[in-house]
């Protein structure tokens, strides 16, 4: 770090701010700007800890004399701004102290062969981004979203993965055909027919696939399906929240192969 690479910002129009803002308020902002906006210390250690390098790291004035030791080599240019600047800026109801600008990695496609979860129209970003934390810490290394899922590098979506998206292989705007590429003998999860989780036969790799909270997967994929898997609720609520369920088959999956091993 050299204090050519450090600018202060104090104008409130400046139009790295501008951007900054419309990345943090507005969910498809990253697609126009290909460019992902980070908020809070926790995403942005869970980025550097996957290889990820910032761009830009932007720090509150408060916080950037204790950043410094720690953020030297984060990034190829610092910008230090008013705590106030930070907190209009900030999408969270208790502002962070600091955020990474990183550029949205490319488009890729899905891999063939390689265990992964379908995302069929799931619109709440805090469902998305579970099913992620779920789907990394379970060993999932690809999660391909069909058109129609909230956006994967939203800023809510991001929040709620806590790091997640830096450790999986992320296709977005996936149709049926892309699905079916993958030669994975798909799984889907229903609340009212199929075999019991815990009495399947479950293969691997697999795709397993959640589906729109209120719909449920999309009649078209179901019929594609190797197996139907519902999970046993001896209490008799009538479904569980995707993220809830995906959780569960996703560890159950996991725990099947390494048993097997």
């Amino acid at each position: 770090m050299t204090s050519s690479n450090i600018v202060h910002v104090t104008a409130r129009d400046n139009p790295l701010l501008k951007d900054l803002r419309r990345l943090a308020q507005d969910s498809a902002a990253y697609r126009k700007q290909g460019r992902v906006w980070l908020e809070g210390d926790h995403l942005c250690r869970a980025a550097l800890q996957r290889g990820q390098q910032p761009s830009i790291a932007v720090f509150c004035e408060s916080f950037w004399p204790v950043a410094q030791a720690e953020y030297a080599q984060a990034a190829p240019k610092f910008v230090v701004i008013p705590d106030a600047l930070f907190a209009e800026l900030s999408g969270l109801e208790s502002p962070a102290r600091m955020g990474f600008l990183l550029d949205l990695p490319e488009a890729v496609a899905p891999l063939n062969g390689q265990a992964a979860v379908v995302l069929d129209r799931v619109q709440d970003a805090g469902n998305v981004g579970s099913i992620l934390r779920s789907a990394s810490a379970f060993g999932y290394k690809q999660v391909i979203a069909l058109k129609g899922t909230a956006a994967l590098w939203s800023p809510k979506v991001l929040r709620a993965g806590m790091g997640a998206h830096f450790g999986l292989r992320l296709v977005e705007g996936a149709d049926l055909a892309m699905v079916q590429a993958t030669g994975l003998p798909l799984l889907v999860t229903s609340s009212h027919g199929g075999s019991y989780l815990h009495q399947a036969d479950l293969p691997w790799p697999c795709a397993w696939v959640m589906g729109h909270e209120g719909q449920g997967v999309a009649p078209e994929l179901e019929a594609l399906a190797a197996q139907r898997i519902r999970i046993a609720q001896p209490g008799g609520e009538e479904s569980l929240n995707v993220g809830a369920a995906a959780a569960i088959c996703l560890h159950a999956s996991a725990t099947a192969v390494r048993a097997a091993n």
